[in-house]
């Protein structure tokens, strides 16, 4: 399927600078990138976020569109090349908790040992109630000790992003602990 001339004129007015014509270019694909979003990741917040993230790519990408393909197929190829990265970032993130998790100190005693993995257990609990985003955020910032500059970079967002990110990762975290984990408080 090719563009139509409506997308032609929309897709140069966009390249031309009048921005706000990319809403109409790309409404009527918005419940079809969705649809196909949450076929791929299977969890609606992730599908909101990667059909979302599917389309800053395209507005930024916009210029290199070639006008001799679909449209709808080229903001599907980058939605499902979202999904995909989307998917490969959270299985090593998932690997490198665990790897976390399972890492033992020389000289522990079993107990400690035995508490230490619990300690560790909890904390990846709650860290599993961050959305990818806030999760990324906290674990570049916070426990890889990146810099607010750093993180953003890193993530390719802004500071503000980070910042916003951050503190929700935080509050929920808190929150988490204090409600489900009492005795990881203690040591305040």
């Amino acid at each position: 399927m090719r563009m139509s001339e409506t997308e032609k004129e929309l897709v140069a007015m966009v390249l031309s600078g009048r921005t706000e014509a990319f809403e109409p270019l790309v409404t009527p694909y918005r419940r079809p990138l969705l649809a196909l979003a949450c076929r791929l990741t299977r969890n609606r917040e992730d599908a909101l976020e990667v059909a979302q993230e599917a389309l800053l790519r395209a507005f930024r990408s916009l210029a290199r569109y070639d006008v001799s393909r679909s449209f709808r197929n080229w903001l599907f190829q980058i939605a499902a090349n979202e999904a995909r990265d989307r998917f490969r970032r959270r299985t090593r993130e998932k690997a490198a908790l665990e790897n976390v998790a399972q890492t033992e100190p020389p000289h522990s005693t079993p107990e400690a040992g035995r508490e230490r993995r619990e300690i560790r257990s909890d904390i990846l609990q709650c860290l599993a109630l961050l959305s990818p985003r806030e999760r990324e955020v906290f674990v570049l910032r916070d426990l890889e000790e990146l810099s607010i500059r750093e993180t953003a970079g890193a993530l390719g967002c802004s500071s503000v992003s980070v910042r916003v990110s951050l503190s929700a990762a935080r509050r929920k975290l808190r929150e988490a602990i204090r409600v489900n984990f009492p005795h990881l408080e203690e040591g305040r």
